[in-house]
């Protein structure tokens, strides 16, 4: 058999082919080291499965050997030729068109039977990947001998042993690593899909970008990606500003550069060690050595420019000053594990008197179009432009969650589902703890060039009667509230809000946000404080290069969160997860004020944040009247302190000041690693001592090298 090659080349491709051989010479004599013939490979044949690995002259080799193989294998001789011992060729024109099907052109033939055989044996052919020619599937001619009698595969080798040489030389070293193409990596990320790590102090240093008057974006949903804060801020520049004269290798990795960074063709990644190192001194009712150890790596990259990623895998052990491990250990888990460390999760012994908090944090987002990103993640989110969220903190345990943002026009719409844990001892079933759920809707609106506002909702359902993650809100343009009600007034936990910011200028923003959590009508009118009027309120300021001091941002919050807030009739489908509240930090039943200054300049960086509050606590765990509202996992229909007259502060009122004040150094910009000092006073002073609540003033004085990559609250 033998078969010869035809392929439909009109005017136009004609002038390409000329076009594309006269650019290969000239880049050639511009670069010696250009491979021509990948320039002018533009025609492609087409692949049999096993073909797959080959090109050029190998591909057409194996092309031609597996047509051949498929006719002999397949091609029955009528049985009177056979007898007559005939001897002749059957000529056969086909073609494999742009989806690779075989399709009989003409067959010339002295038999009819030798016709409608060649036929029937190419119908039998499997579809394969067609011909390209720049890439583009097209259909090509082909023409083919058969040879009667029939050759088998291995006399056609012998008679055509040029082709299975080449074909046998498949098996030979192959050298596709050595011939991936690396690029100059250029700091792509920071034009990508990929999260932003969520540090205020780190968001600090573009937040008067993104918020300049006329700006069609949304700061409230956090985090937030490069690609969108990019184009109100020039990271690459920033990047540079802060880069050391350097070259040695080492000196790179220390000073400037990721410790691994690698860019090809439409992909990127790089790889980081991760670091938080902490030791220091904590005075109070027991005077303690502190430290934190924690040791991580974090990957990032990008495939194409729709898929970013992200993972941190986190081995840390602590101690800490004593009122945050005794906060720790009061919020402890079912099973007997000593704790749960705020923000992190839940932590074991580690030796006799600290703990050992393992965490891992990932974040895979694919971006269709530039109205759409997909994330699904393990991890924290936060709605809201001030320091603390009401609707939407950071301040718990990471969670899984899947999460859909829509921006078009002004708005930006945030959909939010989380799977949630309860890990109290009363819902820990054969030492599995409760699963519950939640999902968010939040819209952004751009109003004007100054008004921002933002519409929240939320709602909390367990797992109760098999209910699972219930389809009905899959729905992302649905209301939750009628849902839930739908499903049973008191099966779940609704919650709405509302956000706003107004830029007064440049400089000067005005942001908040109101948390509405139940109220009665009814009760309002009678103005008689009814526990049933369960909201809380936010309002604050920031002053963007304050005093026209550049990189100066100054800061003020306040926040009220009136008694059982975040709480519900059924503990389980409260506003919380691992034992922590999902919204402000501190539960219920509280008042706080904020001032924050923070500022930086090249290298060098200082925050200052004081805190004064008044907040409700009980005085016991249970008893008649004993739930003041501060405790969110407390059911607010048992041992209700009161139905009226129900004030923030009530009943074990404790006032509250912390002084925090951090200053240090950035070693390195591409992985935000730091060399700090930090001073934390902290006065805690209640009505009365309990189990839990003490009355203690604190120093605590730390020093230590961080990755700022995600927010430490100390503020308990």
């Amino acid at each position: 058999m033998s078969i010869k090659f035809m392929m439909k080349i009109d005017m136009r491709k004609s002038l390409l082919v000329l076009f594309a051989c006269f650019s290969t010479a000239l880049g050639y004599a511009q670069n010696q080291d250009l491979n021509s013939e990948s320039v002018l490979n533009t025609q492609r044949f087409p692949v049999f499965p096993r073909c797959e690995n080959l090109e050029g002259k190998a591909l057409e080799n194996c092309f031609y050997t597996e047509v051949q193989d498929f006719v002999f294998q397949n091609f029955v001789v009528p049985e009177d030729l056979v007898q007559n011992n005939f001897n002749g060729n059957v000529k056969v024109l086909f073609e494999v068109d742009e989806k690779g099907t075989f399709k009989v052109i003409y067959v010339n033939a002295v038999d009819e039977k030798l016709i409608e055989e060649a036929k029937r044996v190419f119908a039998k052919f499997p579809k394969i990947t067609p011909a390209t020619y720049n890439g583009r599937p097209e259909y090509s001619k082909y023409n083919i001998t058969i040879a009667i009698p029939l050759k088998s595969a291995e006399t056609i080798a012998n008679e055509n042993l040029a082709k299975a040489d080449i074909l046998r030389n498949t098996t030979k070293q192959l050298t596709e690593l050595d011939s991936i193409v690396y690029k100059k990596y250029n700091n792509p990320e920071f034009e990508s899909h990929l999260n932003i790590p969520f540090s205020h102090s780190y968001y600090a240093q573009f937040d008067g970008a993104i918020n300049q008057v006329g700006s069609n974006n949304h700061t409230a949903s956090k985090p937030f990606s490069y690609a969108e804060v990019s184009k109100y801020y020039n990271f690459k520049k920033e990047n540079e500003k802060l880069k050391k004269k350097t070259s040695g290798w080492w000196t790179r990795k220390l000073w400037n550069e990721n410790t691994v960074e690698i860019r090809g063709e439409d992909y990127w990644f790089m790889v980081n060690p991760v670091l938080d190192l902490q030791l220091g001194k904590a005075s109070g009712n027991n005077s303690i050595n502190t430290f934190v150890n924690t040791r991580a790596i974090n990957f990032r990259g990008g495939l194409g420019e729709k898929l970013t990623f992200l993972t941190t895998i986190f081995e840390s052990q602590g101690r800490f000053a004593d009122y945050y491990n005794r906060y720790a250990g009061s919020i402890k888990p079912s099973g007997g594990n000593p704790a749960i460390i705020p923000g992190i999760g839940i932590a074991k012994d580690f030796k006799t008197d600290a703990y050992d908090f393992p965490l891992a944090e990932a974040n895979l987002i694919f971006a269709p179009s530039k109205f759409l990103d997909l994330q699904l993640g393990y991890g924290r989110n936060f709605i809201g432009d001030g320091y603390r969220s009401l609707l939407e903190g950071d301040g718990a345990s990471p969670y899984p969650y899947f999460k859909l943002n829509t921006t078009f026009w002004k708005l930006k719409y945030t959909n939010t589902f989380m799977w949630l844990k309860d890990v109290r001892p009363e819902v820990t079933v054969d030492r599995t703890y409760a699963t519950k759920f939640m999902a968010n809707h939040y819209l952004s609106w751009n109003v004007s060039n100054k008004l921002n506002l933002g519409f929240f909702e939320s709602v909390v359902w367990a797992n109760t009667n098999d209910r699972g993650f219930d389809a009905n809100f899959i729905n992302p343009i649905i209301f939750y509230r009628s849902v839930e009600f739908g499903s049973s007034s008191r099966s779940g936990n609704a919650v709405l809000g509302l956000t706003f910011k107004y830029k007064w200028d440049n400089q000067i923003n005005f942001y908040g946000q109101f948390i509405l959590d139940e109220f009665s009508l009814g009760d309002i009118k009678e103005r008689d404080n009814s526990w049933k009027n369960k909201y809380g309120y936010q309002l604050g300021a920031k002053y963007y290069n304050a005093f026209n001091v550049n990189n100066l941002l100054l800061q003020v919050e306040y926040n009220r969160i009136r008694p059982y807030v975040y709480s519900h009739s059924d503990p389980i489908t409260n506003y919380g997860h691992n034992n922590q509240s999902l919204g402000h930090q501190w539960g219920g039943n509280f008042s706080e004020f904020l001032a924050i200054a923070r500022y930086h300049k090249g290298r060098f960086f200082a925050d200052a944040k004081f805190t004064v509050g008044v907040r409700g606590f009980d005085f016991a765990d249970s008893g008649a009247n004993s739930n003041f509202g501060g405790n969110i996992y407390r059911d607010y229909d048992e041992e209700r302190f009161a139905n009226s007259d129900v004030k923030v502060g009530q009943g074990n009122k404790t006032n509250f000041f912390m002084a925090d004040i951090q200053g240090g150094y950035l070693i390195n910009p591409s992985t935000n690693l730091k060399l700090f000092a930090s001073y934390i006073y902290r006065d805690f002073n209640p009505m009365e001592n309990t189990a839990t609540v003490l009355k203690e003033s604190t120093n605590w004085f730390s020093i230590g090298l961080r990755s700022d990559i995600f927010n430490w609250y100390f503020d308990y």
